[in-house]
């Protein structure tokens, strides 16, 4: 009996090597490695702390622009007609090159708690979980890989517009043309079918949501309220975040509760983008307002600038009210339904033309009053706020008769004045608190306060920027794609992780990501600012009369125990 045995095919290692190059052939190893390169640098600290669904995102995201870098780079390279090693030893390569892809990925998951931590170690915050790099390998995965099958596809569209081109005109001049048209067609496909119709959902929504009230919440019964039977502003032309601008505020017996003073009650004016049909409408509106309820016989007048939803900081407003005893009438004029960030990306005109309204109209009026009479003038914004606030007016319209001050919070990147003065600071003050010219009229505040100011002097015009080193809003930059920001460099800001390093390309989509989420960190970090920051900057903004520092302190602590939601930006 002769027993037979299965005969290993004399061909195994060209079957091997042909299920190599098939993989090779959908696999780039310059890209694979790229991509992990950019896994890896994805994990390592940026400005704020990340949870593991949006590390995963963030890093999925980076591994498919890294291996399309990595995969362009070698097709450019066969493309170009350069010379590859034989095909051994381009195999023997492909398993090299798989291996440190996965010992890099391995390594950075390894350490991305500890870069994690290092961030929210900064801000106070407790460590993630251990069980987080599994979390963001599995998040990582599906995104990356849906990210791949798009390039793939549009690659393949490429290739059939180039393959019916090539008949008709020389060969790489239909390559050029085929993934420009696709290109062309990607874009307007984006822009005009998906990106406009999103962004007008997006207005519709937002239009809804800032008129959607509660039925239960009736008019103000006080005539001096914005919405009251009295008032020239018709409580249904404001939306929610105006009535709550307009009703959260503290009133005098609690002010005088808190200070242990006499108190009056604080006056706020909110005029809503339906409550009149132009800028300059509402401007007018806003100035008649302040006329009716007597706002120019108080010694504090502030114009307020919101945020793109119409949304107004309440722990800048509160604690000016508690500073002065409640002897403060604001006013706030809404430009916009939409955050922030849509607000500054589609529309950055229209903040700039109400503020630049608001200002002349209000302003125009004060100078007309007795200066012994008239209340001390200032301008407010917080985020898009504050960039709208700062191109109302410029200094050179207003040196015949200027206004008191500006508090500034959170300026965009984007905020011309900001940008100028940081630009231009004192040399060896660092970009993320910098000082500049003699600090007389402008400077630069965090969480330290005053401290570092011992022996400078006000002059006639007092502007405080306030801000955080951690603020994205107020660090991103489109230049830290390929330039490392000077913000990064020695001395590192308080509450950003001594990790942080620049690396091009990555870091720029972690800013970005950072940017859109802001609002996350703990109060007093980041793009979420604290009562008692507001209070320090408005100390040396307005000088309120009387305060001790005991006193100060007292305010703080009563401040941190309001209970303050973080609104839209």
């Amino acid at each position: 009996m002769t027993t037979t045995h299965p005969r290993v095919p004399k061909d195994w290692a060209q079957r091997g090597n042909a299920v190599w190059d098939a993989v090779a052939y959908h696999l780039s190893p310059p890209g694979l490695l790229v991509g992990s390169v950019f896994f890896a640098l994805s994990l390592t600290p940026s400005l704020l702390p990340r949870t593991e669904l949006v590390q995963g995102v963030l890093s999925g995201g980076c591994f498919a622009l890294g291996y399309g870098i990595g995969n362009l780079a070698h097709w450019l390279w066969g493309y170009l007609g350069l010379k590859v090693p034989p095909g051994r030893v381009t195999r023997l390569l492909g398993v090299l090159v798989g291996l440190v892809c996965l010992g890099l990925v391995l390594v950075a998951l390894w350490y991305s708690n500890t870069w994690q931590n290092s961030v929210r170690a900064v801000m106070g915050m407790s460590p993630v979980d251990e069980s987080q790099p599994l979390v963001i390998a599995s998040v990582a995965l599906p995104i990356a890989a849906v990210i791949l099958i798009i390039g793939k596809l549009l690659v393949t569209i490429i290739r059939l517009v180039w393959h019916w081109l090539t008949p008709h005109m020389p060969r790489r001049a239909a390559f050029v043309l085929a993934t420009a048209l696709v290109a062309m067609l990607v874009s307007i496909l984006v822009n005009n079918l998906f990106l406009r119709a999103a962004l007008r959902a997006a207005d519709s929504s937002y239009q809804r949501l800032d008129a959607l009230v509660s039925t239960d919440v009736a008019p103000p019964a006080d005539w001096r309220q914005t919405g009251s039977a009295q008032s020239l502003i018709d409580w249904d032309t404001i939306g929610r975040d105006s009535r709550i601008y307009v009703q959260s505020g503290p009133d005098a017996a609690e002010i005088a509760a808190v200070t242990g003073q006499p108190a009056l009650e604080p006056l706020r004016t909110y005029v809503g983008l339906r409550s009149a049909p132009t800028a300059q409408d509402r401007a007018q509106l806003a100035l008649a307002e302040l006329v009716r309820i007597g706002a120019f016989e108080r010694s504090v007048l502030v114009l307020v600038m919101p945020v793109g939803t119409g949304w107004v900081d309440p722990a800048a407003i509160d604690t000016l009210e508690f500073l002065h005893h409640g002897d403060v009438a604001s006013v706030a004029v809404q430009y916009s339904y939409l955050p922030s960030v849509l607000s500054l990306w589609i529309e950055p005109e229209l903040g700039t033309e109400t503020a630049q309204a608001l200002f002349n109209t209000v302003y125009g009026y004060w100078t007309q009053l007795p200066r012994e009479e008239r209340p001390r003038l200032y301008l407010h914004g917080l985020s898009l706020g504050a960039l709208a606030s700062q191109n109302s007016t410029t200094v050179y319209d207003v040196l015949a008769d200027p206004f008191d001050g500006a508090l500034w919070a959170g300026p965009p990147f984007s905020s011309p004045i900001w940008s100028r003065m940081t630009e231009n600071r004192v040399p060896g003050s660092p970009a993320w608190l910098p000082r500049f010219g003699n600090s007389s009229a402008v400077r630069f505040m965090n969480q330290s306060g005053s401290n570092t100011w011992d022996g400078l002097s006000w002059g006639p015009m007092r502007i405080v920027f306030l801000q955080y080193a951690s603020d994205p809003i107020v660090f991103f930059s489109f230049d830290a794609d390929w330039q490392r920001p000077d913000w990064l460099r020695e001395p590192r800001g308080p509450d950003v992780s001594p990790a942080l390093n620049w690396y091009p390309v990555v870091t720029f989509l972690q800013l970005a990501l950072d940017a859109a989420l802001a609002q996350t960190p703990p109060v007093g970090h980041g793009h979420v600012y604290a009562p008692e920051h507001y209070i320090d900057a408005w100390v040396e903004v307005t000088a309120p009369p009387g305060w001790t520092e005991a006193g100060l302190n007292g305010l703080k602590q009563a401040m941190a125990a309001r209970d303050y939601t973080v609104g839209p930006k």
